[in-house]
């Protein structure tokens, strides 16, 4: 069991109620909501009176199966499957899922939902939380909307106004400060045969370098390094991204350090609707982590918010016992690893502007309200057809207080293939939170030395 973590108690709602202030995106009255009848990070406090239940301050304990080395073992070991939903009993589910959903099941005879009790484990940092509470009255969406302004850190718009706050809540999110971790990722054959690629990543927010000064990277909101390990006719190619807050005043800055080649060229492609690296174009650059990048290309709406049946608690889909082999297969992955319960998630829609160009003309986002995370995308090419539907597995570091993905998925309903990125099952030193890093080491010229 972990010492000193406790839940929220009266001492943080008391700091949180006094930084409220008056000035910002939303009135003092609004954000006094915060720490009361909505959590901290703006999700609705109470229970819908059966299925989900109120939310108590998340999971701070760690389980005695945990042994700390960032393999998250199964907190809810004895949970037991409460129904699955397939093909015979759909129709008396239809209303809680999405209708990329809706298609899986549909599509394949042997794919299907297993229900789990929800538990509503998610919850960040204190000091996260009292931030996000202060970010309520303070921070505001530019202009033009697609950056911030007065954003430091933390969850931006904790009582979003509309689809650009929550789309940005997503897109700022805490992941644990720095962090380094090995990943696998598998685009399998319509026959289920693949050959794994591995990363190592390194993500650093600039207030977490070792040499950080404030002014130096006032527009930064983190700094990624993609380094490929395997296969060898890849490994020591590196990609380096600069991710600005706010992107119309500079764009993405990316370089790629190719191994071959021993050379560093600038990767402006590594945006928006390009292919995604060694996806064999399956997905995009801006389907990674789900959802990423300027938010630009699109018109946003914030349709409100629903019960839905999302991947939560996704323990089973870590366990280091259970071989790529058993969850990848024609189609789509095992289900019989895979949990979902009930949540409540806001729904975004995104429509691409008449001027501009994407290979998906709409996506529907459902963003789960406890973590920020997006739980489903569903996406629609330019005739208006469902084409690819996204799931990220969630589980919570129970460690660290940080909401992860088990691992993420893009099913492509046309070429019956998909992709599954972020698997740990198989890696070594899956996550190292707290690492110390340099703001040199982020540079084009500090790739060559990173590639092997």
């Amino acid at each position: 069991m972990r010492v000193g973590k406790a839940l929220l108690g009266t001492g943080l709602l008391i700091m949180i109620t006094a930084s409220i202030t008056s000035q910002g995106a939303v009135s003092e009255e609004e954000a006094s909501r915060l720490g009361n009848e909505l959590t901290p990070m703006g999700a609705e406090r109470s229970g819908n009176g059966d299925e989900i239940p109120e939310w108590t301050g998340g999971l701070r304990e760690t389980p005695d199966s945990y042994q700390g080395d960032h393999r998250y073992t199964d907190p809810f070991p004895d949970d037991e499957e409460l129904f699955r939903i397939d093909q015979n009993n759909l129709d008396e589910h239809r209303d809680r899922l999405s209708p990329g959903q809706i298609a899986m099941i549909e599509e394949y005879d042997d794919y299907f939902i297993p229900v789990f009790q929800t538990r509503r484990t998610a919850t960040y940092p204190d000091e996260i939380q009292e931030q996000t509470v202060r970010n309520a009255t303070q921070v505001e969406l530019t202009e033009d909307g697609y950056g911030l302004e007065n954003y430091e850190s933390g969850t931006p718009f904790p009582i979003p106004r509309n689809g650009l706050d929550a789309i940005f809540n997503h897109l700022t999110r805490y992941r644990g400060g720095a962090l380094q971790r090995n990943v696998t990722q598998i685009v399998p054959q319509p026959d289920g045969d693949f050959a794994p690629v591995t990363f190592q990543q390194e993500l650093v927010r600039p207030t977490d370098l070792v040499d950080y000064q404030p002014g130096d990277h006032d527009n930064i909101l983190f700094y990624f390094k993609a380094s490929t390990t395997s296969p060898s006719r890849l490994a020591g190619n590196v990609l380096l991204i600069h991710e600005p807050i706010d992107q119309t005043v500079e764009p993405r800055r990316a370089w790629a350090y190719n191994a071959g080649q021993r050379r560093v060229r600038q990767a402006p492609q590594a945006a928006y609707d390009s292919p995604g690296a060694s996806s064999e174009g399956q997905r995009t650059a801006d389907n990674v982590d789900l959802y990423n990048g300027a938010p630009d290309q699109y018109s946003w709406e914030l349709l409100g918010k629903k019960e839905m049946y999302i991947p939560y608690n996704s323990y089973r889909l870590m366990d280091p016992d259970l071989s790529y082999e058993e969850i990848i297969q024609p189609g789509h992955i095992n289900q019989e690893y895979a949990r979902y319960e009930l949540h409540r998630v806001w729904h975004v829609r995104a429509v691409l502007k008449d001027d501009h160009r994407h290979v998906y003309a709409k996506r529907d986002f459902y963003i789960d309200e406890d973590s920020w995370q997006i739980a489903v995308i569903d996406h629609y090419d330019e005739r208006g057809d469902l084409w690819r539907v996204a799931e990220a597995h969630k589980v919570q570091a129970y460690d660290v207080d940080v909401p992860l993905y088990a691992f993420e998925t893009l099913y492509d309903l046309l070429s019956n293939r998909y992709v599954v990125a972020g698997m740990t099952n198989e890696e070594r030193n899956p996550y190292e939170f707290g690492i110390n890093r340099r703001s040199t080491e982020f540079t084009p010229s500090a790739l060559r030395r990173s590639g092997r």
